[in-house]
């Protein structure tokens, strides 16, 4: 008797990205802000670390949603929190999308879209393990070489786009890539979407545009959100989903009780009252951004365009994998990805000024050693 099944068996996990034990690494791997919470929401934490700690936290997260639907000026019933954003996105795939029949065959043409979580790629590297451990069939849709969006005339003639799909997810800024896209784009390729269109706007505070708007406008759209990057915490875990109310509600039913603990509701709720503190911590990650760009294209390397708070690069010289580790020996520690897209580039978070300029320093040092 097989005590594991088959599906969990042929599995291959998500691989997040290192988080080293290094003492002096200079850590631009994983897309952390280089700034911490503001001091009013260090306080707000310090002063709940008390005996509550015994109580389950509220349900829902009430006084959050409270404070989300006036700052998206919505109602509370158009948002639900979660364990990061990462817990809501499965969540999405178990409530619209059914998984695949055990027993064959499956149904063919517009049937099969009831299955079907679609993505583009490269983005994410979530999605298809999603997909996966749900037993839901996998349509990973090409971007352009330039890692756009293509047009919705490309996607109708081309057939590789199925707008039937239960699930879509698009990640907006992309990642790995950091482009942005347009919010009248996305509008319009949700417009002509039928199933479940998941905007997952985690980088959009660094971004030009924001498409909460469509999430509100739309019934079969939600924004997905998190406080992990532009807001510093991504040690609490707390990200949310904004969209109609009947999808939000199909959601609650099917949420962990008591999913959001009770720290992380205080610090996000105590960090949407001081959002000043955080645009300037942003303006100047954009600022770093600028500086990083320009500097790291003077010594040769591709950097593509970004609204996010990394960039992807493609380093002069030697192949990409080989700079992972060169960085890595002076104490740099970035990110590499083995897929065929972006195998010849680095994705590079936008620390400080100083990491940034250190980062830059090392960069010299890799080209002087040949």
């Amino acid at each position: 008797m097989k005590l594991i099944r088959p599906l969990v068996e042929r599995l291959h996990p998500y691989v997040p990205g290192e988080q080293p034990k290094i003492p002096g690494l200079i850590k631009l791997n994983t897309n952390e802000n280089p700034y911490p919470p503001a001091p009013k929401v260090l306080q707000a934490v310090r002063a709940a670390v008390d005996g509550r700690l015994r109580l389950y936290p509220n349900p829902a997260a009430d006084t959050l949603r409270a404070a989300l639907a006036k700052y998206h000026r919505c109602k509370p019933e158009n948002l639900i929190i979660g364990n990061g954003s990462d817990e809501l996105l499965p969540l999405a795939i178990k409530a619209f999308c059914e998984p695949v029949p055990e027993q064959p065959p499956l149904p063919h043409g517009r049937k099969i879209s009831a299955y079907t979580v679609q993505y583009f790629h490269p983005s994410y590297s979530l999605y298809p393990v999603l997909a996966d451990i749900h037993g839901a069939v996998s349509n990973p849709v090409s971007l352009k070489a330039d890692f756009s969006l293509p047009s919705l005339k490309q996607l109708q003639s081309d057939g590789e786009y199925d707008f039937n799909a239960a699930v879509t997810f698009i990640t907006t800024p992309n990642a790995p890539s950091g482009r942005g896209y347009s919010t009248n784009e996305l509008n319009r390729l949700c417009k002509a979407t039928q199933g479940i269109v998941v905007l997952d706007e985690a980088y959009v505070d660094f971004a030009e545009e924001n498409a909460a708007a469509l999430a509100l406008r739309h019934k079969n759209v939600i924004v997905s959100r998190t406080f992990s990057k532009a807001f510093s915490l991504c040690f609490q875990r707390v990200g949310y989903f904004l969209g109609p109310a009947a999808l939000i509600s199909a959601l609650h039913k099917i949420r962990d009780s008591y999913n959001v603990n009770g720290l992380g509701q205080v610090a996000a709720v105590e960090t949407l009252k001081n959002l000043p503190y955080y645009r300037a911590n942003i303006a100047e990650i954009i600022a770093t951004r600028g500086w990083l760009a320009n500097h790291l294209t003077r010594l040769g390397f591709q950097v593509l365009p970004t609204q996010t708070n990394f960039i992807l690069a493609k380093p002069p010289g030697k192949p990409a994998e080989s700079w992972l580790g060169a960085l890595r020996e002076r104490k740099i520690l970035v990110r590499w990805f083995k897929q065929p897209e972006v195998k010849d580039y680095l994705r590079i978070t936008i620390g400080t000024q100083n990491e940034a300029q250190a980062l830059v320093k090392a960069c010299k040092m890799v080209l002087k050693a040949g």
